[in-house]
Formats: C-alpha cells, structure tokens, sequence
C-alpha cells in the first residue's frame, strides 16, 4: 500500500522525538497488528529497530489513573530491575504533534500467543514467565511513580457494577459473576506491584526464552493473586485449553514456579477469587469497545468485532461458577431463524457474500491492511452466524433480582436456560473458542 497521510504525520512526529535523543529519522516506518487498545508502529533510526507505542486520539486517555509518561516511568524501573521490560528511549511530547505516547528499543521475539504456544519447551517458558512475575511483585514503591493507584478490593467491585449498570445491567451471567464477587470479597493482603495485564499476547518469547513484557497501561498495587490469576483465563490460552497456566503447563508448575522465584505462597481461594473478577471485567471491558466506536473515539473495525467477544466471557464465568450453580443438563434444542432460505437473500447470505469476495483481495492487502481484512471476514461470520442462531442474552429484570439476592443461583433453574443461551451465543459469534468444546461435553453430553 502507498504512504498514508497518518504515516507521513507520524514520521515527522517521530523525527522530532528522535531527534532529542541524537537519533536521525526513522524510517520503514509500519503499523504493527494487535493491541485492543494502544497503537503500536514499528521503525528503524540509525540501523536499529524501535517501536513507538500511542494513544489512538488524546480523548482515548480521559479518565485514565495515570498518562504515557508514568506508564514509561514503571517500564523504566522494571528494566532496571531485571524484569524483562523494553528500553524506553524517548516519551513524546506535544511539539511533536502525533498524540500520547513513548518509544521503545524492539526486542527479540514474537507476541504471536500461537507461535509461543507452538515452541519446544513450555514448561521452561513457564517457569521465567512466572520468575518475571515474581520480580515485577518484588518492585517497592519507592522505586516508582507515587501516582500509581492502589486496588480496594471493595472499590474494585462496586466499580465493575457501576460499568455493568452504564452498560445496561441486562446480562443475567454478568450478574451472577457480580452477585458472587460481592458475596466472597477476600480480606485486604499487602499490596504489591501488578503488571496488570500479564498473558499471553503481551510477552514476547523465542526458542523457548521469555525477551520481553508489553503494555504496562493496567499497572498498579494490589493483590499479586490478580497478576497471577489474569494470564490463567481461558480467553487467553487461546488453543490450550488444557494448559490452565497461560496455556504453557498446569496450576501447580506454575505455582511451584512463582514461589521458588521468591514469590510469596499462593492461595488458591484467593487465585479463584481474582480468575472471576477479571472475567467479569473483561466482559464489561468487550462491552465497551462498542461505546469507544459509538461515541468516535476509536473508529477501528477491531473495537466492534472486540465487543462481540463478550460472549466468550459469559461462557467462562458460567464454567468458572459451577460449582456454586444449580446442577442440570441442557437440552439440545435451540432458537432458529424461520424460513432461512427462502426468497429474497437474506442477511446471513449477504453477509457470507461480502464475506467470500473479500478472501478474493486478500493476496492484495499487506501489513494491517491485510489484519483488517480479516477482522472484517471475522465480522461478518458473526452476522452470517447470528441471524441462523437467536439467543437470549439480556434480560434486566432477572440481573436485578440475582445483584439482590432475590434470587439464589445455586436453586434457580434459569440456570440451566443461561447454560444453553451462552453455548448458542459464543457459537454464532466465536465459534472456535476452545471452551466452547468443552462447556458443550460438560453441560449437554455433546461431543
């Protein structure tokens, strides 16, 4: 694809950073592919390689705890302390006219969760992912930004039920996931340092090395079980579902791990805790990638496509509190569309159209062009898959009655209706998601 516009902007906005640092300007300037939220732009300067890490638009940073400048801040001290953070070079400033954000020095390796999942040794890419987490835990306040915000557990969850009300407050799971978060608050432990974002997709790895942790944004002090608990879910083991740590190995290695590291021992009830926290979080957080879209502050095809994966949250929350839920089996049954293939063409078929003549052009794209490409395929097969598979997902007067404990989950038995409903949703929207095989085994005897 030729020189953009965006591109030639964030050239000379970056000849202007460098600049400062006695660097000259860069150049094979790309955009990298990924980051649910942050823009990442790979270049070269003096024959080697940076990346540049921003903000879509200022607007994308209101209401943030802290700005670029103190997210460089953390990387830096990391760095210094043996953690396997990248180089931050230069933050921008706005005289260079391209927005918030840092450059960092490249490091060696891939962030591609498929491509580490498919390395050698899993087991020792295990063992230093959970030796890094250990250090990161170990960083003390004093070597770092007295901004960073401190978690009360307490707070943490009347905020997810402000977002989840901001978003509706209809989805019945979510309010399970919520009704049970507050019911089984932990008592406050000493707070330590948390990447925050900590998983597979942000770590770069080779041959089995753990070279670098990525997208500090979420840092803050809290309970080191989050940390440790985030990497685990099942939305971000990709394929591995089996491998309940990160998708690399078991629970126990992963632990042993940490604690041999010079973590402090962990608690388990504590890990489950956090596992459902940041599941819920998540799915409010998929959520609002719609309203970011919305509202015009990032009008990237990702955030919509992004919110359609609520649907393998609800899933993993269902699968996360059954043991606490009413017991049953699932019918086979299901909601379908009538008369699909009659007539007139029909949205599935409009969308599977569109869909097919895309993969025609596909040869043609490159870089993230070629990303998008297949976000918009992604998409439309939600819609293709939506329209033949009609789900209940909301329903505002059963979450209000579970967030009151007007209803109990564990003798409800609209829960066995829940159990059907996210098994239909997650296959018309992520259809490949691993739990998905999984939840349908357990919860319906299907293969």
């Amino acid at each position: 694809m030729g020189e953009t516009q965006e591109n030639r902007g964030i050239e000379n906005g970056l000849a202007s950073a460098m600049a400062r640092v006695g660097m000259g300007a860069p150049q094979a300037l790309h955009r990298l592919t990924g980051g649910a939220t942050m823009e990442s732009w790979r270049f070269s300067s003096d024959g080697e390689d940076f990346v540049l890490r921003r903000a879509p638009s200022l607007e994308f940073m209101a209401g943030r705890p802290f700005g670029h400048d103190v997210e460089a801040a953390v990387i830096r001290a990391a760095h210094g302390k043996g953690v396997t953070a990248p180089e931050v070079v230069v933050e921008l400033v706005p005289d260079d006219g391209i927005g918030s954000g840092f450059v960092m020095r490249a490091l060696p390796g891939t962030p591609d969760p498929r491509a580490i999942l498919a390395m050698e040794d899993p087991d020792q890419l295990l063992r230093e992912v959970a030796a890094d987490l250990a250090r990161i835990h170990s960083l003390k306040p004093a070597d770092l930004p007295d901004v960073i915000p401190t978690m009360d557990y307490a707070e943490g969850v009347a905020g997810l039920r402000e977002q989840f009300e901001e978003a509706g407050g209809d989805r019945p799971i979510i309010a399970l996931g919520l009704k049970w978060l507050m019911d089984n608050l932990p008592v406050p432990v000493e707070p330590v340092l948390n990447h925050g974002d900590y998983r597979l997709g942000n770590i770069l790895c080779k041959d089995s090395h753990l070279t670098g942790v990525l997208d500090w944004e979420l840092v803050h002090f809290g309970d080191r079980h989050e940390d440790l608990a985030f990497g685990c879910m099942a939305v971000w083991r990709f394929s591995r579902y089996d491998r309940p740590a990160l998708g690399l190995g078991s629970l126990e290695d992963y632990f042993a791990a940490y604690e041999a590291a010079g973590g402090a021992p962990v608690d388990r009830e504590r890990f489950r805790f956090w596992s459902i926290y940041r599941t819920v979080w998540w799915a409010l957080g998929c959520i609002r990638m719609a309203d970011f879209w919305r509202r015009g502050e990032d009008r990237m095809l990702e955030r919509v496509v992004i919110s359609r994966r609520t649907s393998e949250n609800e899933l993993d929350l269902l699968m996360l509190l059954d043991d606490d839920l009413l017991p049953g089996i699932v019918t086979k049954e299901r909601l379908l569309a009538e008369e699909l293939d009659r007539g007139e063409a029909n949205d599935a078929e409009i969308a599977e159209a569109v869909s097919e003549w895309l993969a025609t052009i596909k040869d043609q794209m490159e870089g993230h062009d070629r990303f998008q490409l297949a976000v918009a395929r992604n998409a439309l097969g939600m819609l293709a898959r939506g329209y033949r598979i009609l789900p209940r997902s909301t329903d505002p007067e059963l979450a209000r009655d579970y967030l009151a404990g007007r209803r109990d989950m564990t003798s409800d038995p609209t829960i066995t209706r829940f159990r059907r409903d996210a098994l239909d949703k997650l296959e018309a929207d992520v259809p490949k998601y691993p739990a998905l095989a999984v939840a349908r085994q357990k919860w319906t005897g299907e293969d």
